[in-house]
């Protein structure tokens, strides 16, 4: 279907913003260029029971955990919030909306980590950071109020990426069994290599030249493109990773090697819904307060994580 006629006044905009063609964590709630507007087009964040911040130790320092508790009893499911940004962009502050509605939407404690960014921390610290902000999650789920036997993680975009990452590092290293995974619009392939890279790699907000220059800003090699631990597609071995909900957008470069991900998962025997929004170009399901199908796209990630909580008694 041709872009969604409600997305077309904004797309100048988007493309023209300062932060648009890099990635922008647009689908997280709140574009990192406040100049355009767009936040406009974002449902306001439902309250929550509190907000907190808490200090996670990594190697070579220290990052921000930003803990959401809904309201209730718990202990509560947790899950664990990456934010998108190319891997050198994006805040905590982008993810607050999407946080709160995830809270009290799924009725679990989310914590969105604040990893720490390209080019000062090049491959793999990102993903060593978020690795390192479950397991303090888990370690610390009887103060927190959380359940660590029902763990999930998701992520964005980049954060996607980070997300999957996580999920093949919780398998490998042992230790923590994650109950579920919501990679939207992730990126799993930094060669930059299917279709869809070029077939929409120029108009739609994110770019082909944002994409490399992304990979260019977070990898120290070129040839660390192919590793499974920044590029999750190149995994030889998917199995055993937690049931996932993939959404791709259809006027995007990132679509195709999101399915194709979501394609060698189910192949592996991973149980994956895998959703392509219809007319949605990168980050446009974050506009809630314009697109019923944005709407729709959020009460299905949040009844996924209700359901994979329940799963696990």
């Amino acid at each position: 279907m041709p872009l969604d006629p409600l997305l077309l006044p904004h797309l100048d905009a988007m493309n023209g913003s300062r932060f648009g063609a890099a990635d922008a964590g647009l689908a997280d709630g709140m574009p990192v260029d406040p100049a355009t507007g767009l936040s406009e087009l974002v449902e306001a964040a439902p309250e929550v029971a509190g907000i907190t911040d808490h200090r996670v130790p990594v190697a070579g320092g220290e990052i921000t955990l930003r803990i959401y508790t809904p309201f209730g009893s718990g202990p509560f499911p947790a899950h664990l919030h990456l934010h998108g940004g190319g891997f050198w962009l994006g805040m905590l502050a982008q993810s607050d909306t999407k946080c709160c509605e995830t809270a009290q939407g799924a009725g679990c404690v989310v914590a969105a980590v604040g990893y720490r960014l390209a080019p000062e921390h090049k491959f793999p610290v990102a993903s060593e950071d978020c690795f390192a902000a479950l397991n303090w999650l888990a370690d610390n789920a009887a103060a927190l109020g959380i359940d660590a036997r029902r763990l999930s993680v998701g992520g964005v975009s980049a954060g996607a990426n980070l997300a999957a990452v996580v999920t093949l590092k919780a398998r490998d290293r042992g230790g923590l069994s994650l109950v579920f995974q919501v990679l939207e619009v992730p990126v799993t392939d930094l060669t930059l290599s299917f279709p869809s890279m070029t077939e929409h790699g120029t108009g739609y907000v994110l770019t082909k030249e944002a994409c490399a220059r992304n990979v260019r800003l977070y990898l120290a090699d070129p040839g660390q493109a192919t590793d499974p631990y920044a590029s999750p597609y190149f995994a030889d071995d998917l199995s055993g990773l937690p049931p996932a909900l993939i959404v791709t957008a259809e006027f995007d470069p990132v679509r195709d090697e999101g399915e194709a991900y979501a394609q060698r998962l189910e192949a592996a025997g991973v149980a994956v819904t895998s959703v392509r929004m219809r007319g949605h170009f990168h980050g446009s399901m974050a506009f809630t307060n314009l697109l019923p199908s944005a709407r729709a796209h959020r009460a299905r990630v949040h009844a996924s994580l209700r359901e994979a909580y329940r799963r696990r008694p």
